[in-house]
């Protein structure tokens, strides 16, 4: 029986962590549409510990209760919950089922020469053979070189990636979510299983990885009895594996059909890519270094992360530092009012990586490539947003030439869709149609995979249709001048090929 037939609307709870805040959204689907209802927002803040950069664990489990206790009072509560966060991080262990200390933030600086190292162990090439997985400092693969040696992880037993830690502390199943584990540089696409051979190679402990890998929609188990009745929720209330890698469920949720699309998943990060039925590891994508992660319905996301509106968040955290404090959609409107065509950075330049003085690296990073700095707020946040509309055209271009499929429209989800200047800038340097919403798309994605796994919908395909009945998508055709935007990424490539040769290119 459908929830049409039921007359009630079938109702998920998602609970979706950012790398800046994590927040619970009550879905309802009644068939045909979703509804969703934020029901409680709170902030993932790292610590920083003598040990370095970490997440505060505890923090997040303390908040995912919480979250759960608000939806448990609402009229219709949830009879499922799905997590998700970002990828690559993660929580070791202990034959006992105990975490082996705090989860290293990927943004820590443990992990600066181990790429290099891995290349030592294991050729760059048989990496990317193994994995399809793009060359970025974070990855798990890197932490876990790191820690070679550590007695942490000498005592680990298992590996969780973020969202399957908190998945396990709350219903007590232990296992890995596939999105989330081919985020790892460990996982083989192809097989569809870990890496072993590779995992043997790097001298890392197989043992880390003997947890099943599940698929999106796959329910987990329900909550645990004292927390169901600590929060409120039904003692049945299911935990299910969502795409729990944030993007993955973010890209379930994009409205499109056909296959002339692309999309930007826009937040902290900017992941830039296609969707593709298989797995695309050819020299030319290596050389592109775009990664093959797995998304929901057994697709890959052919894709490759761009730093994102963390270069925003950073300044403006800078300049709050220095006693000026901008509300975000000032920051855009300064964007806006300056000057079109002024200096550009590689948004991917590795001195961006980590937090710090953001303005005044990119001011740097300017004058180290021969232009004049921004002069002001606006300039930044000008020269931000024109270099990540063009980096994108960057991608892009590479994505074509490495299917051979061209791409007509570009689909921008996830909160950078609120920024209609990043929107309008990225439709004239890219000179392709953007489609901007939804906004909630990872929430979407992630409670519509729990619609999925209670049998209302059948596949992918149903996903997308529920979405296109439920949102509204603002539309941006390219309109600048095109020969000044060719001009203009003509410079930007030529600093995308200065990173890369400084061994710093992604």
């Amino acid at each position: 029986m459908t929830a049409q037939q039921r007359g009630r609307a079938v109702a998920a709870l998602a609970i979706d962590i950012g790398a800046e805040s994590g927040r619970a959204v009550l879905g309802r689907f009644d068939g045909e549409r979703v509804a969703l209802e934020e029901t409680y927002r709170f902030l993932n803040e790292p610590v920083r510990l003598p040990t370095g950069l970490h997440w505060d664990a505890l923090r997040l489990l303390h908040e995912t209760g919480r979250a759960l206790a608000r939806s448990g009072v609402a009229d219709d509560p949830p009879r499922s919950i799905g997590i998700d966060t970002w990828g690559a991080d993660f929580g070791l262990l202990d034959r006992a089922g105990t975490l082996v200390g705090n989860p290293v933030h990927y943004r820590d600086g443990r992990t600066v020469g181990m790429p290099q190292r891995a290349s030592q162990l294991v050729p760059w090439p048989d990496i990317y053979a193994a994995t399809g997985i793009q060359h970025l400092q974070l990855n798990t693969l890197y932490q876990l070189l790191a820690m070679d040696g550590t007695p942490l992880l000498a005592a680990a037993e298992r590996l969780l990636l973020m969202p399957d830690l908190l998945a396990y502390w709350i219903c007590g199943e232990v296992a890995n979510e596939r999105t989330n584990a081919s985020t790892t540089q460990l996982y083989d696409p192809v097989r569809r299983d870990w890496a072993t051979g590779l995992i043997e190679r790097l001298g890392l402990p197989g043992r880390l990885f003997r947890q099943p890998i599940v698929d999106p929609g796959t329910p987990l188990g329900p909550l645990l009895p004292a927390l169901a009745s600590t929060v409120g929720l039904a003692a049945g209330t299911t935990v299910v594996a969502v795409g729990s890698h944030d993007t993955a469920s973010a890209v379930a949720a994009i409205p499109a059909a056909g296959d002339d699309w692309a999309y930007i998943s826009s937040g902290t990060w900017s992941l830039v890519g296609v969707e593709t039925p298989a797995p695309v590891l050819t020299t030319e994508a290596r050389v592109a270094n775009l990664t093959n992660e797995v998304g929901v319905g057994g697709t890959i996301r052919l894709l490759k992360n761009v730093m994102g509106l963390w270069l925003l968040q950073e300044c403006r955290r800078t300049w709050e530092r220095q006693g000026r404090a901008y509300a975000y959609d000032e920051l855009v409107r300064l964007g806006e009012a300056a000057p079109p065509f002024g200096p550009l950075v590689d948004p991917d330049h590795p001195s961006l990586l980590a937090p710090g003085d953001m303005p005044a690296r990119i001011s740097g990073l300017c004058v180290e490539g021969g232009q004049a700095p921004p002069e002001g707020v606006g300039a930044t946040i000008r020269c931000i947003l024109e270099s990540l509309a063009l980096k994108y055209r960057w991608v892009l271009d590479r994505l074509e030439a490495v299917t051979g499929r061209p791409i007509a429209t570009v689909h921008v989800v996830g909160g950078g869709a609120r920024n209609a200047l990043l929107s309008r800038l990225t439709a004239d340097a890219t000179r392709r149609r953007v489609l901007a919403g939804p906004v909630e798309a990872t929430a979407l994605g992630n409670v519509l995979v729990q619609v999925m796994a209670s049998g209302e919908l059948a596949s992918l395909a149903d996903i997308r249709a529920v979405v296109r009945r439920s949102v509204v998508v603002d539309t941006f055709e390219p309109v600048g001048d095109a020969s000044a935007w060719g001009a203009a990424h003509d410079r930007l490539s030529r600093l995308v090929a200065a990173t890369a040769a400084t061994g710093g290119g992604r």
